[in-house]
């Protein structure tokens, strides 16, 4: 059987496909690396494949799946399907798996960071160090102990998000669409507090968003959502490009509706070079990297070559 690797990820799961090629039995794979193939080149090549695996460049449309002839499965080395047409491959009858919550922490560690990036004012008193002004007199920063966390979606990334800021002694709110026992049992020990969405936005001095990019969270956070927040209040989005409707942030940023806002994700990416985000001195941007750390990109390789060679050696 023939596995497809069409772009760039870690070697644990690499060298466990390959591993499994020496099995007792006769069963294994032959691994081919492609990472950098050409969405052409995947429709032309795909049909001699069992599986494949991609992360976040390959575009994994109905064309391809239907070109893919010997097909079996389709993995992502990643938490989101975002990249794969999920519904064409169900029709094809080729199974999809992922791998949740291998990014979790390095999610996390990255709204941290954007968090207090946004109290403590870093990026403006770096940037005007570096232009050469002594900007110290009339900086003031803001404590994060004793202010209030309202974390929306409370999944793998979430409930890390919580732990991480129970350290610095924030208190927890939680509006979550599902609940499990995992969930209730880290919100108690956590001392948080389960509320709708629109008390979560009242009362938050701080809104992160973790939450899939489905039809029920396309502009889950829009101008009536943002009109709930705090004056001082930030905005996180390290989930999916979509879920905040970018019109209606802008608009709040721009007229100091709100203190700021951290986005790792976009509607549009890349972002368009001439968004009006780009220009915002109240808002910090990254390119959607909350999930590159070194280990997570390990994980995740690791955790779909798992779940692809299950599926193909049933």
């Amino acid at each position: 059987m023939k596995i497809l690797i069409s772009d760039s990820i870690g070697q644990s799961g690499i060298d466990y496909l390959k591993q499994q090629a020496r099995l007792p039995d006769g069963q294994g794979f032959e691994v081919v690396l492609k990472p950098d193939i050409t969405p052409e080149e995947l429709i032309g090549e795909i049909g001699e494949y069992d599986g494949l695996i991609v992360r976040s460049r390959t575009k994994v449309t109905a064309e391809v799946i239907a070109a893919g002839q010997k097909l079996k499965v389709i993995g992502r080395a990643g938490s989101g399907l975002d990249n794969i047409d999920v519904e064409a491959a169900k029709k094809a009858g080729v199974a999809v798996v992922n791998a949740p919550g291998a990014n979790a922490q390095s999610v996390a560690e990255h709204t941290m960071a954007l968090i207090l990036a946004l109290f403590r004012k870093l990026l403006p008193v770096a940037t005007a160090l570096k232009a050469g002004r002594w900007e110290k007199k009339g900086y003031m920063a803001t404590e994060l102990s004793g202010k209030t966390i309202g974390i929306v979606g409370f999944g793998n990334v979430g409930m890390k998000v919580a732990e991480i800021t129970h350290g610095f002694g924030m208190k927890l709110l939680v509006a979550t669409r599902t609940q499990t026992s995992e969930k209730e049992k880290t919100m108690k020990d956590l001392n948080g507090t389960l509320v709708t969405l629109d008390q979560l936005l009242k009362e938050s001095d701080v809104v992160t968003l973790h939450v899939p990019k489905s039809s029920e969270t396309e502009h889950l956070i829009g101008e009536k959502e943002l009109a709930l927040m705090k004056k001082t209040s930030y905005l996180i989005n390290c989930s999916r490009g979509g879920v905040v409707d970018e019109a209606a942030l802008i608009k709040a940023l721009t007229t100091r509706q709100m203190a700021g806002a951290a986005l790792d994700v976009f509607a549009t990416e890349p972002l368009p070079a001439d968004s009006p985000l780009l220009t915002l001195d109240n808002v910090i941007l990254t390119p959607h990297i909350a999930a590159a750390s070194a280990e997570a990109k390990e994980r995740a390789s690791l955790l779909v070559a798992q779940a692809v060679a299950a599926a193909l050696l049933v």
